[in-house]
């Protein structure tokens, strides 16, 4: 165990109080891959900075003398995944623990090291000035570590896909050409019979499916190739390879299904929709019902929202957890998304209003929700269209998913469900407006704003 002692004064050791002290019982860890650094108000301890290794033996000393010197309240500073095992160590002894983001907290200019960090983190703990980065509930943290594995092991068979079709394109096999999925049905059936040595097309082309639209002569015409050696061997490992890593999603997806029915049920089985059984599941979806589970440990069918697949929200809630109190309101769940226009006014002008940079799973969620829901007939999509027409399609995505977050926290608190009301309904809403808003404008000027073609309940014009 590394115990290093700093003769230098502690940062603000002997400096006023300038702010209240609302913390003074705080510690300040600064996380390194080697060792941390902690330290704890000068009074407690002759050693008010040590050093301790990041062995598992170091880390519970560091509690133990934490508890020697009172804290009560420890904030750490780390990038990548150093801080996880402090944190749960001084957790499971009873201490609150709070993550900054370093990006938040910003070291005095020319006294920038280890030791100074860790006594600059305590000393802006101990006024109350840092806040702690959003941590789900140690249940919702379990369930998120697998549903993030089960993102990467698709993600990696995907690579794999592309490496397959790349080997086949080298031997002129437009495969693509005639199957809109490669990984289908029919397609591993073509690809498997490939590896095996089958390199007659016709043969190859009578083992699709029924239900392809392509002839057999047209899928013939497209496995007519050049099979070559060397990219027959590459196609085979690609192909091994995707198997494995589908036998392991299928692992994971258990893996998730028993977590599941281990969290408490949130609604009561009669308000439940019965599971569902479909004969066809869409491509990387579970094979049991995910969305059963969701609305029973969620108590809301989140799926109801347009654009929102029992995948996406399964990848919120695994980021956000089931607690909506968390965040005080729509916009702070919203801001903490990194959703919400940015505020930088300087001079009485604004400068910018882009969102925050982030890369947040949960944001991305919501985007690629607000995509989907571009696509269909719904006050979403009709939303989503207008925006995309008079601001771009990146600025629309992100002000659709915006939309799509204030109505998922509105569910997630009252438990309502959601009512679409037609993308006609909205035209019409927003047309009313419009006209609202020129008669105001109108008023104003001194004007009377006259329709020349009437409009009636419905939206239609009256000639």
């Amino acid at each position: 165990m590394i115990q290093r002692s700093q003769s230098r004064s502690s940062i603000g050791a002997d400096a006023p109080e300038a702010f209240e002290v609302l913390h003074r019982h705080a510690c300040g860890i600064d996380i390194g891959s080697a060792s941390h650094w902690v330290s704890v108000p000068p009074e407690r301890d002759s050693q008010a900075v040590r050093e301790f290794g990041c062995y598992t033996p170091d880390l519970v000393a560091m509690a133990a003398w934490l508890k020697q010197c009172q804290i009560e309240t420890v904030a750490m500073e780390s990038t990548g995944v150093y801080w996880i095992p402090v944190f749960q160590m001084l957790e499971a002894h009873g201490f609150e623990v709070i993550l900054v983001n370093a990006h938040q907290v910003k070291s005095v200019p020319g006294r920038k090291s280890d030791v100074l960090d860790c006594q600059w983190l305590r000393q802006l703990h101990s006024y109350g000035l840092l806040s702690g980065s959003f941590r789900p509930d140690a249940s919702i943290c379990v369930l998120r570590s697998y549903i993030r594995q089960r993102d990467t092991l698709i993600a990696d068979a995907a690579r794999h896909v592309q490496r397959m079709q790349k080997a086949l394109t080298q031997m002129n096999i437009q495969l693509h050409q005639v199957l809109s999925d490669l990984t289908g049905l029919s397609g591993l059936r073509i690809l498997k019979a490939i590896v095996a040595g089958e390199h007659d097309p016709h043969k190859l082309a009578a083992l699709k499916h029924e239900r392809v639209r392509k002839s057999e002569a047209e899928i013939a015409a497209a496995l007519s190739g050049d099979y070559r050696p060397e990219h027959l061997f590459v196609l085979a490992q690609e192909l091994a390879l995707y198997e494995s890593y589908q036998q392991q999603i299928v692992a994971c997806d258990v893996q998730i299904e028993d977590y599941l029915n281990q969290l408490p049920t949130q609604v009561a089985e009669a308000a439940l929709a019965p599971p569902t059984c479909t004969r066809k599941r869409r491509q990387n979806q579970p094979s049991f019902d995910l969305k059963h589970h969701l609305h029973r440990i969620s108590g809301v069918d989140f799926t109801e929202i347009d654009g929102m697949g029992v995948l996406t929200v399964q990848t919120i809630l695994s980021e956000v957890g089931l607690n909506a109190r968390r965040f005080a309101s729509a916009k702070q769940f919203a801001s903490w998304l990194g959703l919400s226009p940015g505020t930088n006014i300087s001079g009485g002008k604004r400068k910018s209003a882009k969102t925050r940079p982030g890369s947040s799973r949960a944001a991305n969620a919501f985007r690629l929700a607000a995509m989907a829901a571009g696509k269909s007939d719904s006050a979403l999509g009709a939303f989503f269209r207008r925006l995309k027409t008079r601001l771009g399609a990146p600025k629309a995505i992100t002000a659709t998913a915006h939309k799509l977050a204030r109505v998922f926290y509105k569910m997630w608190v009252t438990h309502q469900s959601y009512q679409d009301v037609g993308a006609g309904q909205y035209e019409q809403q927003f047309q009313q407006r419009k006209l609202k808003y020129l008669r105001k404008q109108a008023a104003a000027l001194g004007f009377d704003l006259t329709e020349r073609f009437p409009v009636n309940a419905l939206g239609d014009t009256v000639s």
